[in-house]
């Protein structure tokens, strides 16, 4: 049974961020990722309580900034914002200054006269949350930027790993699909290599970029051989609307070939797991009797370690705010 999780326990074992901005799944070393798995976990137990809110930010203001539409991350920042006790404002700019000329610039000299502790940002363009953090005096937070990284789903990714396994390390994880247009392949290449697994990327040669073979992951353009003695199979959802051109063959077809279903999944260990950052495209890159398996898959699973990963970053980035001269 598990013991209630109190302020002063989540104090215990929270540490400064170990920096000001989280960026990148490459800002964290092994020991630091794994100091923010435990604390994230047990904001797992604690959001399983019927007493969810803490006071650790009391006082805060956390801002979620969306240039691009995402329902299952802003949902999950602002809950996380709300449990612990912080102020939370979404903003929308795509619907409001930005569509009126307003540059990225104007908007961050702007939010800063507002005074946020802490800013979560997605945008359409690589690049734009760390543009931000250059001119703001908050943290901020990547929530996803173009085609670069998603660092906090791939923190909640391997936070669901580590609930399901019991850890992270000697693993293997095969991310399938739409490699080249996915910023969470790309973060959780980075955190599982530094969390000690071992990494396959697994696509059709047209969605696999350039230079995949440097980020420290074994290349597959087969399915069945690439998810071939896996530990977990993460399917990565279709990206049509950022192609340009015919880099896929219809629907039906990209189903045949590299879609994720029992036959195709014989093929990884017993006991493997099957993922997906979502929304998923059903037929498409996964078949529903896969996703909806409570033996086989993580995906619920990981829209519930969202909170709690995120509940970790906002208590350390705050943490680190307190300390900061």
């Amino acid at each position: 049974m598990t013991t209630a999780l109190g302020l002063e326990d989540v104090r215990a074992r929270t540490f400064p961020f170990p920096h000001r901005h989280f960026i990148s799944a490459a800002d964290l070393n092994a020991v630091q990722a794994a100091e923010l798995l435990e604390l994230a976990d047990g904001f797992v137990d604690l959001n399983r309580q019927t007493s969810k809110k803490l006071d650790l930010l009391k006082g805060r203001t956390v801002m979620n900034l969306f240039f691009e539409a995402s329902t299952r991350t802003q949902s999950s920042f602002e809950l996380a914002g709300k449990r612990l006790g912080a102020d939370v404002v979404n903003m929308s700019p795509r619907s409001s200054s930005m569509s009126k000329g307003e540059t990225l610039i104007d908007t961050a000299v702007t939010l800063n006269a507002m005074q946020p502790d802490l800013l979560v940002v997605r945008h359409a363009s690589s690049g734009a949350a760390s543009l931000l953090s250059q001119k703001v005096g908050c943290s901020v937070i990547n929530a996803g930027d173009g085609q670069h990284e998603h660092p906090t789903q791939a923190l909640l990714d391997a936070l669901s790993m580590r609930r399901a396994f019991g850890r992270v390390s000697g693993l293997t994880v095969a991310i399938c699909g739409d490699v080249m247009h996915s910023r969470v392949a790309r973060s959780n290449v980075s955190l599982l290599n530094t969390l000690g697994a071992t990494v396959r990327l697994v696509g059709p040669p047209t969605l696999i970029p350039a230079g995949a073979d440097r980020w420290g992951a074994e290349i597959h353009h087969d399915l069945r051989s690439g998810i071939a003695g896996v530990d977990v199979v993460m399917m990565l959802r279709l990206q049509l609307e950022r192609m340009q051109g015919a880099l896929v063959p219809s629907a039906r077809e990209y189903f045949r070939f590299w879609g994720l279903d029992r036959e195709k999944l014989a093929a990884a260990a017993p006991g493997a797991k099957v993922m997906h950052p979502g929304p998923m495209n059903r037929g498409v890159e996964i078949d529903s009797d896969v996703a909806d398996d409570p033996n086989i898959s993580l995906i619920q699973n990981q829209v519930e370690m969202g909170v709690a990963a995120r509940m970790a970053v906002l208590a350390s980035l705050a943490a680190r705010l307190e300390n900061r001269p």
